[in-house]
Order: C-alpha cells, then sequence, then structure tokens
C-alpha cells in the first residue's frame, strides 16, 4: 500500500503548512496546486470560505500562448496574471500558501513572478 502512505505523507505535510498560514480579509492566502501537467493559483480569503481571484494555466487566454503547461515558464506566466488580478481588485499583499511543495521549481518560479508584478509576502 505504498500509495496510501504516500498521500498520507502528502496530506501530513499540507497540514503541517496550513496550520501556520491563514488568510484574512487583509491579506488573503496565496495557495497553489501543481500537477504534472498544469499549475493553478488562487487567492483565497479564509474567513469568508471565498475565493477572491485565480488564474491558471487551464484558462482560455493562457492554453493559446503556452505549449505546455507544466514547466516554470508556464508558472512565471500563472504567478504574473494572478499578481495583475490581485492587484486589479485590490490586494497588495497576500500570504503565500505553498500547500505541500517544496519551496523549489515551479512553486518558486510562480511566487517569484507574483512578486516582481507587485505583489507582496
Amino acid at each position: 500500500m505504498r500509495i496510501n502512505r504516500t498521500r498520507k505523507a502528502a496530506l501530513r505535510r499540507k497540514y503541517h503548512v496550513r496550520k501556520k498560514v491563514f488568510g484574512t480579509p487583509d491579506r488573503p492566502r496565496l495557495s497553489i496546486f501543481r500537477s504534472n501537467r498544469h499549475i493553478y493559483a488562487q487567492v483565497i480569503d479564509d474567513v469568508v470560505g471565498a475565493t477572491l481571484v485565480s488564474a491558471s494555466t487551464r484558462t482560455k487566454g493562457m492554453r493559446d500562448r503556452l505549449p505546455n503547461g507544466g514547466d516554470k515558464k508556464a508558472a512565471q506566466i500563472v504567478g504574473e496574471a494572478v499578481a495583475k488580478q490581485a492587484i486589479g481588485v485590490g490586494i497588495k499583499c497576500v500570504c503565500f500558501d505553498r500547500n505541500r511543495y517544496k519551496f523549489h521549481g515551479r512553486a518558486k518560479a510562480l511566487a517569484e513572478a507574483a512578486r516582481k508584478a507587485g505583489l507582496v509576502f
């Protein structure tokens, strides 16, 4: 039952991160999810339980621009897109929820692109 152990370990890492990161109306949470083919980012207000802004490589505008949605370049583009949308809504500060992923590779590329586009975290 190796898959079961792997899933349990992933959930343990996720809960370890979520225990410390909480999104408020003043400083919502920037949460990411990545699969082998795509990457997704959401800005979430945990008090209300609502997604304020979202961007992913599966949206119509992104699919046309990206030949591959599962690489660092795609993560950078999604990071810029989510930052522009968040700033357009009036969100400048967020707390970064890396979910269960290490802060390197695509997660780091998305975060740095969002910072470069103007988000503070």
